[in-house]
């Protein structure tokens, strides 16, 4: 099987871990992961679906997803510099101008222009601070799955 991307936004907050962490914890609670959830469609929205969790913690859910994953942001368990196996880092800056023409992206220009998606390997994630009136407004996160 490929790999499949997943992206979220949420609020934007100085700490990315806590950030990542809360992220983690909604997308547990709500039950959008693998293997309650085998492929979830994204943009996620209000229609999306919320089964509920069918484990008692996110390790059990990443235990149960076995090599395959949670196919979800669960994968991801820390904020780092550089890329790395179940860790989310930044895009640089040369990047985002590439991409974007700015190092402060708007949401609309994100949702806009993924082509980042294509030098993600499988199990990392990137985030990308969102702008708004020139001031982070949003949290960005986008990874591949295992599988």
């Amino acid at each position: 099987m490929g790999a499949h991307p997943y992206w979220y936004f949420v609020e934007y907050q100085p700490d990315l871990t806590r950030a990542l962490e809360e992220l983690r914890e909604r997308e547990f609670r709500a039950g959008r992961y693998n293997p309650v959830i085998p492929f979830l469609d994204f943009p996620l929205g209000p229609g999306s679906p919320e089964p509920g969790p069918e484990h008692e913690s996110i390790e059990d859910a990443l235990e149960a997803a076995d090599a395959d994953g949670t196919r979800s942001i669960l994968d991801i368990q820390a904020i780092g510099e550089q890329p790395d196996f179940y860790t989310a880092f930044p895009l640089d800056d040369d990047t985002l101008e590439s991409l974007f023409g700015t190092t402060q992206p708007t949401h609309e220009m994100v949702e806009d222009n993924m082509d980042f998606l294509e030098n993600i390997d499988r199990g990392q994630a990137v985030y990308i601070l969102v702008y708004k009136a020139g001031r982070p407004d949003e949290i960005f996160f986008a990874g591949y799955s295992f599988d």
